[in-house]
């Protein structure tokens, strides 16, 4: 049994009130969402308490990287799509639903779902994403396993294998590009609510 299946599961309102429950080390984390975004693949996956596994991810990254688990999981949950894999996946398969695409934002390097589309997003995972975590001192090796282990259709790193990898590599690629061609959003300096 792997800490997937035992971890305490905690919602997004659960951490962001008491974000000192993640330790500041090193680790991996599992995201499992309740209703996943259309056209994701869902046979297969791990079913736990009728949340779905989708998704896993470590930090850091690798031996070098000052990352660690608590900042990872709290800027997956309230950073934005140009630093966190998992919001770019996420708000680029929810678009549709949203309505809010991917865009070019600042001076037109950083791409975001804007100071609308990522509040959207946020509420999203108030509805739907849990997650849970384990600390390792070498996470990176933790995660091949998962991957081996687990259907994961929300990861590519080193997923290439899975049938919706390349569906969701052509969305991402696909959302990018569409961006790229759009006008730079005018958020002017207004914060995100």
């Amino acid at each position: 049994m792997t800490f997937v299946e035992s971890a305490p599961l905690l919602t997004r309102a659960e951490i962001l009130v008491r974000s000192d429950l993640i330790p500041q080390s090193r680790g991996a984390y599992a995201w499992f969402f309740q209703n996943p975004p259309p056209g994701v693949p869902t046979d297969g996956c791990y079913v736990r308490d009728g949340l779905t596994l989708l998704y896993v991810g470590i930090s850091p990254k690798n031996e070098r990287s000052r990352q660690n688990l608590r900042k990872r999981i709290v800027y997956h949950l309230k950073g934005n799509a140009e630093g966190s894999t998992l919001r770019l996946t996420l708000g680029t398969l929810l678009a549709p639903v949203s309505d809010y695409p991917l865009r070019r934002v600042g001076g037109g390097k950083r791409m975001t779902f804007t100071h609308h589309g990522e509040p959207w997003l946020d509420a999203w995972l108030n509805e739907n994403a849990l997650v849970c975590w384990t600390e390792h001192p070498e996470p990176w090796h933790l995660e091949h396993e998962l991957l081996g282990a687990y259907s994961l259709p929300l990861n590519i790193q080193d997923n290439r294998t899975h049938p919706f990898c390349a569906s969701l590599s052509d969305a991402r690629r696909d959302a990018k590009e569409l961006a790229r061609d759009m006008e730079i959003a005018n958020e002017g300096n207004r914060q995100r609510s």
